[in-house]
């Protein structure tokens, strides 16, 4: 295994916008090499170019669909070289459907639920192979508040990343790896353009700015914890809703498509 002396490298799927892009970002500022995971190779050349300009950190790019056997196997396998190994893993890559679960296509539903269950699971048990091996290793698993309520697949799909997240770190810490599930609100991203959603109907108060819920997660990450929820307002939400009767958590997401239709 080759030894590197302060070099550190982090591979963040869905890299090239939204938090992804901004994990990237920061990880680069602090002097991480990068591997960069997306479906368009174009804009993963792109933004690999300005990393390394901005940071004088090297940028691997890595051209995969992560709903297809064939594109995770190839991040996974890049995981397991213990050659280069990754001292940071961030899934980060996600979807969202606008309408609810009856109404969705189910082949949609099968891509969100491997988007945001089976592929992780996966790039998560490729990593821990190389890393409990250094003893050494941080594993970010991007959730969100959604987790702590009930609102259809993506919900549950959320649910199970704080599980498993709260879970492996409980098992892996003590071994040198911490895993951590970071659970933001409403963000300033691409995501909810994407759904086709309508902004307007959460209040601006409940808006992050992707800067502050990547800056926070990374750091409850390295603190060891298991669960990340950015800002006081929403640790507050999150702590009302696990009393909440479950009626009162369900039903149909509060969001509305925009007049040019849903996203692609």
């Amino acid at each position: 295994m080759t030894t590197r002396a302060n070099e550190l490298t982090a591979l963040v799927t869905g890299a090239t916008a939204g938090l992804g892009a901004q994990f990237a970002r920061q990880l680069a500022e602090s002097g991480h090499h990068l591997v960069l995971v997306a479906r368009d190779e174009s804009r993963l050349r792109a933004s690999a170019e300005v990393l390394e300009r901005d940071f004088s950190i090297s940028a691997e790019v890595l051209p995969a669909d992560l709903t297809s056997d064939v594109g995770v196997a190839a991040v996974a396998a890049r995981l397991r070289d213990a050659s280069r190994p990754v001292d940071v893993l961030v899934n980060n890559a996600g979807i969202g459907l606008l309408n609810s679960f009856e109404k969705n296509d189910l082949e949609d539903e099968k891509r969100h639920l491997r988007l945001h269950v089976q592929t992780p699971m996966e790039l998560c048990h490729a990593a821990l192979e190389v890393m409990l091996a250094r003893k050494s290793g941080r594993i970010i698993n991007v959730a969100s508040v959604a987790a702590f309520a009930n609102r259809g697949s993506y919900s549950a799909a959320k649910a199970w990343q704080v599980s498993f997240s709260r879970w492996a770190n409980t098992a892996y810490a003590g071994r040198g790896v911490k895993v951590t599930a970071l659970c933001p609100g409403f963000t300033h991203t691409e995501f909810h353009d994407r759904m086709g959603m309508d902004k307007s109907v959460a209040p601006g108060f409940l808006w992050l700015k992707a800067e502050r819920v990547v800056r926070e997660g990374l750091e409850d990450n390295a603190k060891g914890k298991g669960v990340s929820i950015p800002s006081k307002r929403y640790k507050a939400i999150t702590a009302v809703m696990r009393f909440l009767p479950a009626k009162l958590t369900s039903g149909p997401p509060r969001v509305a498509a925009k007049q040019s239709g849903p996203a692609k």
